[in-house]
């Protein structure tokens, strides 16, 4: 993923995160829905994560030092995860218990169809930044599934923006079946049933985010089909096979490698060097995010077995 992708979908995201916020929360205060203090809440939530996301753009550029040789790259996928939880507990953990507490406890809601063009005006809102984060998706997916590209993705700001926004957008629609159906049939537990729905769909959508960022963090290898490109440039040239190989991305834009090599019998010294130095440079080549690579020559010691 560009830089520049990637921030303007998060700067997307942000402006109308901000902007529906106000609006919802200012709904709530006319209208007294549960519905709208869930989503305003919601989408302050979502307007602190951009930034959050944004941060970690920043701090990952970073240069290495000696207590971090490897530099700061994976600081993008630790504000991630902080995003995962922040939409648990602030959006989902909050909305369903305001949803419980409003079904225990319904309330009449004043000036419903205040709450309602507000809705649509956050609906427009979030429609353009979902856009935005699918325009730029499309640009690196691929021939991937969505699913596939949210669960394949090193890079962690689209698949974070991509899922709160179509969250966001089935929770206005959640919202809005609530304040309606409290008004058509007079019952306010329908606002409370929209908000607890919301909460459930922000956990869902939380912990899918909190799976993938924690195992983004813990350290990923390349994927099967990069791993093969690099392995198909390492057993070229004077290179017998690949005894073994090991990859981890550093950061979304770097990936580490390591592998022992099995030569071709009979180079010296100087031929096995530059044997070497041309693996590394095909595989950048081909890779161009393998930027830490560690190449050890061997022999091949399953032919003397």
């Amino acid at each position: 993923m560009s830089a520049g992708g990637g921030t303007k979908a998060i700067i997307a995201a942000l402006g109308a995160n901000a902007g529906i916020a106000a609006a919802k929360f200012v709904g709530f205060l006319v209208t007294g829905s549960s519905s709208m203090l869930a989503e305003s809440v919601h989408s302050l939530a979502d307007t602190t994560n951009q930034g959050l996301l944004l941060l970690g753009q920043k701090t990952s550029k970073r240069e290495a030092d000696k207590e971090h040789p490897f530099g700061y790259g994976r600081d993008r996928y630790f504000y991630s995860f902080i995003v995962a939880l922040m939409l648990f507990t602030l959006g989902s953990a909050f909305a369903i218990y305001e949803g419980i507490h409003k079904i225990g406890h319904p309330e009449p809601l004043d000036s419903p169809i205040v709450a309602v063009i507000i809705l649509l005006v956050a609906v427009g809102l979030e429609g353009y930044s979902f856009y935005t984060a699918v325009g730029e998706s499309k640009k690196i997916k691929g021939g991937a599934t969505w699913w596939g590209f949210i669960r394949q993705a090193k890079e962690p700001e689209l698949p974070v923006v991509l899922l709160e926004d179509a969250g966001a957008l089935l929770g206005l629609v959640f919202a809005l079946l609530g304040v309606g159906l409290s008004v058509v049939t007079g019952d306010p537990v329908w606002d409370g049933i929209g908000t607890l729905a919301i909460g459930l769909l922000l956990g869902v959508i939380a912990i899918i985010l909190i799976v993938e960022m924690k195992s983004l963090l813990i350290g990923e290898g390349a994927t099967e089909g990069v791993l093969a490109t690099i392995v198909d440039e390492l057993a070229a040239g004077k290179v017998e096979r690949v005894i073994h190989i090991r990859t981890q991305y550093l950061g979304p834009d770097e990936l580490l490698v390591a592998a022992k090599l099995a030569m071709v019998p009979g180079l010296d010294t100087a031929e096995v060097a530059t044997a070497i130095d041309d693996a590394e440079a095909r595989v950048r080549a081909k890779v161009p995010v393998a930027k830490l690579i560690y190449l050890e020559p061997d022999l091949d010691r399953s032919l003397t077995r």
